[in-house]
């Protein structure tokens, strides 16, 4: 289905209104185990149901047991977010009755939450932006309902509590972002630091990262805040970024109609492109949260703290400054290898094993390895060292840029050596003068016309002429040698 443009921002009185917009993010943490129980979060290819037990399920008389390395995992992210972390946190009970919620309940954080009163810096086409980071806490997820049709054609809800209990943290911005771009970017962040850290890996795909978010107007230059609408079913960062768009649109066609809103919660149609109304809006008194009586006041030791902050790898805002400042980087570069911490892995690595030009094996980072990462899905088997040494036979002249593709594409297939590969294909470069001759002997005179053609004064066909002495050398011969043999040859009248 073709997209439906978005109507222009002059449309809905832009000038007069500006966007008010705040960021919510549950991430699933990267555990082996649930928040509260002892039951797998490996739920790939689980069948429903089968990753349970009396405490996920919500039976009389079970008792949770926190997860450390939940806790760990967001004092992680609290620290790498800059925020405050708690000395004292403690657990609440969040109290509403929904079908995916089997305890009638949801063990979260309310007053005291892990982390509060952080940051996040990024780029966007404007410049910087930072915004500041409310809270970062722990909750436990619910299950997960699927509706669909019985035999009979009648529809039906299914209740999956494979999910439920799998540990959460959800971070939560202030009202700090303006556009729907920001909002895209900062989504775009958070998900790659919680990635380099090891806290989650925030596949949205696979709901381990959902994003929602709080969209109001208000008139230029005013503090009160407008009526606020939550934006729902966000399931990529381009879903985001057009769902808030679309949002800030809809409610400035209707400010300007001298319509009055309604705090509500909104879905997006990502086939539709546009929002639609699910439910109104709860407020937290609904929800009437208390401390959990099954849980003790959890304290953050100090030495903990500090064995986590010494942990943490260099985060991304640092690595890609580092990149530009230290290795000659354009920002362009930098950010396309961080962004992807697999490619700064393996770039990392071919610098330690390799003296080469950091550009040089950036162009292969970015160009060559992440175009077999989106056909492949993975990096393979691809190793820094063997990539370093590939780059540099490429600069010594020892490999044509060509072939060297094709033995880059072995390697990652199956971790073969790329001496090996080489030597297995016969790829190795021809720049001996001598034995280019022959080659470019027979395809001049073989190309009479071009030769003709070049003499008459188009010299572009000298191109065409490389290009049939690197064919009948298979890719090895050396083109710069190849192109000044032909011109000599043309030029001198042979």
């Amino acid at each position: 289905m073709a997209e439906t443009a978005l109507p222009g921002p002059a449309a809905a009185g832009a000038t007069r209104w500006e966007a008010v917009i705040g960021i919510e993010v549950h991430a699933q943490l990267r555990t082996a185990s649930k928040m509260f129980c002892r039951c797998s979060t490996d739920l790939r290819d689980a069948r429903p149901n089968s990753r349970t037990c009396p405490v996920c399920l919500g039976l009389p008389g079970v008792l949770p047991v926190i997860n450390r390395r939940a806790v760990e995992l967001v004092l992680a992210t609290g620290i790498a977010i800059e925020a405050e972390i708690a000395p004292v946190t403690r657990w609440d009970r969040k109290n509403y009755f929904y079908p995916d919620l089997p305890k009638g309940y949801q063990i979260s954080q309310y007053d005291l939450p892990l982390a509060s009163h952080g940051r996040l810096t990024f780029d966007t086409s404007e410049g910087p932006c930072t915004v500041r980071i409310r809270r970062a806490h722990l909750e436990e997820d619910t299950a997960r309902l699927q509706h669909t049709t019985d035999e009979l054609g009648r529809r039906i809800s299914l209740v999956d509590f494979n999910r439920s209990g799998l540990p959460l943290m959800e971070v939560v911005t202030e009202a700090d972002i303006r556009t729907a771009e920001q909002a895209r970017r900062y989504a775009e962040e958070l998900r790659l630091l919680l990635r380099t850290i090891g806290a989650s890996d925030a596949e949205m795909e696979n709901g381990q990262l959902r994003v929602e978010a709080n969209v109001s107007l208000r008139p230029v230059g005013r503090e009160e805040f407008g009526t606020r609408v939550e934006v729902k079913n966000m399931n990529s960062f381009r879903a985001v970024e057009r769902a808030i768009a679309f949002e800030i649109e809809r409610q400035g066609r209707a400010l300007e109609a001298g319509e009055v809103l309604v705090q509500e919660t909104r879905g997006w149609d990502d086939v539709r492109n546009e929002t639609y109304r699910m439910r109104v809006k709860e407020y937290s008194d609904d929800y009437r949260y208390f401390p959990e009586p099954d849980l003790p006041p959890l304290r953050a030791d100090p030495a903990w703290l500090d064995s986590i902050r010494a942990s943490l790898p260099e985060l991304p805002a640092a690595r890609r400054a580092r990149y530009v400042a230290e290795l000659g980087l354009s920002p362009y570069d930098a950010g396309v290898i961080v962004g992807d911490p697999a490619a700064s892995a393996l770039f990392e690595e071919a610098l330690a094993n390799g003296a080469v030009a950091p550009k040089a094996l950036a162009n292969w980072i970015t160009g060559e390895y992440l175009r077999v990462v989106r056909q492949r899905g993975d990096g393979g088997h691809a190793s820094g060292a063997e990539l370093a040494h590939l780059v540099a036979m490429v600069e010594e002249g020892r490999i044509s840029g060509t072939n060297a593709k094709e033995i880059f594409a072995r390697h990652v297939e199956a971790g073969e050596p790329v001496e090996q590969i080489v030597a297995a294909l016969g790829l190795a470069q021809i720049s001996d003068a001598d034995a280019l001759a022959a080659a470019v002997n027979e395809v001049l005179a073989a190309h009479q016309a071009a030769v003709s053609d070049y003499r008459a004064g188009k010299q572009q066909v000298a191109g065409f002429l490389v290009g049939q002495v690197m064919k009948a050398t298979r890719g090895q011969a050396n083109a710069a040698i190849v192109q000044r043999l032909i011109r000599e040859r043309l030029e001198g009248g042979e």
